[in-house]
């Protein structure tokens, strides 16, 4: 039975933001303008970083990384939004929402662990300097990449099939802004308490696990910095961290939160500001506080110019 009323279920239906057209109207402007800053600030990062040889470093090879994933996980949510915000129907299929939930989950994930991986490689920067290339090697760097990127993605895949087996009987209406892994559970029709167990499992392995690596990462950091001398090295040594830092205060102030306690409007903001403002705030946090991207960002306006 359970089986045959899952098939009854061929589309969803977000209930999105708002259901006034001018408040709908205005968003689409809105988000469109910060969706086009998203893609076009990763992008930049992205090219800067392939045609400047001296940002051919861990660093930011680890930040293209991020770039991609950030540019990824806005173009698996916000296109669909902004349709939405203009469509008087809005549904979504089940296949293209099982697709949504589990690429937006999986870049979410691969976030959290580039995030652990960086804080890591800012570690060796500035508590083993002299050794800072040999030990944050081609191969190292590559390995920790694909780690990020295979753990996410199968945590993802996990939870998208798991969840998506649940009958949903005839309830298709997801009080979200997306297909969002919390949203989707509430349409089963049945006990979901395993579902639940699992999901809070998944965000201690997956989120927890990163961000108490990226605290002892950083707590030797600082222990390192404070050790400095000289008030020079220790801003120098703290410039190395700033940008990631930034980034990293930003992500966990945004994606921890308590979720069984939130309220359907409290989760459609969170998600709404992961999805849309730290994608963008992400390449200006990374070039407006990073004197070695800013001077490559010139050095390749000034190649472009030149060849114009």
């Amino acid at each position: 039975m359970g089986a045959d009323n899952q098939t009854l279920v061929r589309e969803f239906i977000l209930l999105g933001l708002s259901s006034d057209w001018d408040t709908r109207v205005a968003l689409f402007v809105l988000f469109l303008v910060m969706y086009l800053v998203t893609v076009l600030g990763n992008f930049l990062i992205l090219l800067v970083i392939r045609l400047d040889s001296r940002l051919h470093a861990p660093m930011y090879f680890f930040l293209t990384n991020l770039s991609l994933v950030d540019a990824s996980y806005a173009t698996s949510i916000v296109p669909q939004m902004l349709v939405h915000f203009l469509a008087e129907h809005k549904g979504i299929p089940y296949v293209s929402c099982a697709a949504q939930l589990f690429f937006s989950l999986g870049l979410g994930g691969i976030e959290f662990v580039l995030l652990a991986v960086m804080a890591y490689d800012r570690y060796v920067a500035v508590c083993d300097p002299l050794r800072y290339l040999v030990i944050m090697h081609g191969g190292l760097c590559t390995r920790l990449a694909i780690t990020s990127w295979v753990s996410g993605s199968v945590n993802s895949l996990m939870q998208t099939t798991i969840t998506f087996q649940l009958p949903m009987c005839m309830n298709k209406y997801i009080d979200h802004i997306s297909c969002e892994l919390l949203a989707v559970v509430r349409l089963a029709c049945v006990d979901t308490s395993s579902n639940e167990i699992t999901i809070m499992v998944s965000s201690i392995v997956l989120l927890m696990t990163p961000l108490c690596l990226v605290l002892l990462s950083y707590i030797q950091i600082i222990s390192t910095i404070l050790k400095i001398q000289s008030t020079e090295g220790r801003k120098k040594a703290f410039h190395t961290c700033a940008s990631h830092l930034a980034v990293v205060v930003l992500s966990i102030f945004t994606y921890m939160r308590p979720m069984a306690a939130s309220s359907a409007e409290q989760e459609k903001m969170v998600a709404l500001f992961y999805a849309v403002v730290t994608p963008m705030l992400n390449p200006l946090i990374y070039s407006l506080r990073n004197k070695e991207v800013m001077s490559a960002f010139r050095r390749v306006l000034g190649k472009l110019s030149d060849k114009g």
